[in-house]
């Protein structure tokens, strides 16, 4: 019963989630998306776009990934990709992980600690996919979106091609058509 006890406060840890507004507008909506809709969007989104990953991959771990990269948001925040890869924030957010995990019955957090490291690293197979898949929906809302987030934080082409070049590394194949997106973006002037 306790094992119990600590998974149900650990569920009841992780819904707060749901209150970490990220920096982008779902496609058709007004206000800004939060990090489990998030979640739940590159989970199926990976599981939709799992046969174009550069290599196979194991898509339960893929989505394990993805269910738990922006767990540590909770005591972070959300920042926007392209100014959030400083170890300041990396810091921030390994020791959220860390707490939340360690809600859990002892035991069932290493896995998850394992899969969130993996892809932080993004150097295998899965974690390379996760990461790739992960960059699309912030693309997808901003394209269709009239570039809001971009034009909001004065993100330039040059820094948003440069950023999401990386999704090659998971899928040459999803790049090619993103890519081919985002010049779109820039000469309808979405992009500048």
């Amino acid at each position: 019963m306790k094992k119990i006890e600590e998974i149900l406060n650990f569920i009841v840890e992780i819904e707060k989630l749901k209150g970490v507004q990220r920096k982008t507008k779902p496609v058709g909506l007004e206000r800004y998306e939060n990090s489990a809709e998030h979640s739940w969007h590159v989970c199926l989104s990976a599981l939709m776009l799992k046969d174009f990953a550069n290599e196979p991959v194991n898509i339960e771990r893929v989505i394990k990934m993805l269910l738990i990269h922006d767990l540590g948001e909770i005591d972070a925040g959300d920042t926007i990709i392209y100014a959030s890869e400083t170890n300041e924030l990396k810091d921030k957010e390994a020791a959220g992980i860390k707490r939340i995990l360690n809600i859990l019955p002892d035991g069932m957090e290493d896995e998850l600690m394992e899969l969130w490291h993996e892809f932080e690293a993004g150097e295998t197979a899965d974690s390379k996919f996760a990461k790739a898949v992960d960059r699309v929906p912030p693309l997808l809302h901003n394209i269709h979106g009239d570039g809001h987030s971009w034009k909001a934080h004065g993100i330039t082409k040059d820094k948003v091609f440069s950023v999401n070049q990386r999704i090659e590394n998971g899928s040459e194949a999803l790049w090619s058509v993103m890519r081919n997106k985002l010049e779109v973006a820039v000469d309808d002037g979405i992009l500048k």
